[in-house]
């Protein structure tokens, strides 16, 4: 007689991890930062942190340690941290690595540019929608898969991982372009409207200058708004 065969169970090791505490204090501050949450300049203690994340002070030092290490805070014993403040100086050397990645890949992707083109229509499309909804988070998200496309089908990939390392920085600086500059969405809507036009020429210099001209009005926003 066989007897049906009990379901198997995951093995310990297929089981998602949960977390540790540290962990989740480090994703939920790091989130707040990169959002806004806690704009630069602003203090926040331990204990908020703890109370926010619903672990004790032991992990949010931890999670503390290792913003400060990424130069996001700054600890003060006994005070908290200070949410650094994006400064003039990393607006610039974030924008003039942004020219150099991307304007590479720029002239890469220029005999593929017909594949591509089909990518930034999807990316636009998304752009348009969230700007539409006001969901900004989405908008962004967007806005940053639209350069990150051209990146990555340059098909270098030591620029692209480059390229993604500036993440956490552009972040901060996007979240602030889009809450803070009126008008700034319709911009970079228009912006990128024009660079996906000008994949349709027979000349690469127009998508060229299009796609320098977005990076050089995104640091002069930027700038300002410093």
């Amino acid at each position: 007689m066989t007897h049906p065969s009990a379901p198997e169970r995951p093995s310990p090791a297929s089981r998602p991890t949960a977390p540790s505490a540290a962990e989740r204090a480090y994703r939920h501050l790091k989130r707040a930062i990169l959002e806004q949450v806690h704009p630069g300049g602003s203090l926040v203690s331990e204990g908020e942190i703890a109370e926010a994340t619903g672990v004790s002070r032991t992990p949010v030092r931890e999670a503390l340690l290792r913003l400060e290490a990424e130069g996001l805070v700054k600890l003060y014993p006994k005070r908290g941290a200070l949410i650094r403040p994006v400064s003039a100086r990393e607006i610039t050397d974030v924008i003039e690595a942004r020219r150099l990645v991307e304007l590479h890949a720029a002239e890469r992707v220029w005999p593929h540019r017909a594949a591509l083109r089909v990518e930034l229509a999807a990316r636009l499309a998304e752009m348009r929608a969230a700007h539409a909804a006001g969901d900004l988070t989405a908008l962004m998200a967007a806005d940053r898969a639209f350069h990150a496309t051209v990146v990555e089908t340059a098909g270098n990939e030591i620029l692209a991982e480059l390229y993604h390392r500036l993440r956490d920085r552009q972040l901060r600086m996007g979240e602030a372009t889009f809450r803070l500059s009126p008008g700034w969405a319709e911009v970079a809507l228009t912006e990128h409207a024009a660079q996906l036009a000008a994949l349709d020429a027979d000349d690469p210099q127009p998508w060229l200058t299009a796609v320098a001209a977005h990076i050089d009005n995104a640091g002069t926003v930027l700038r300002t708004l410093g």
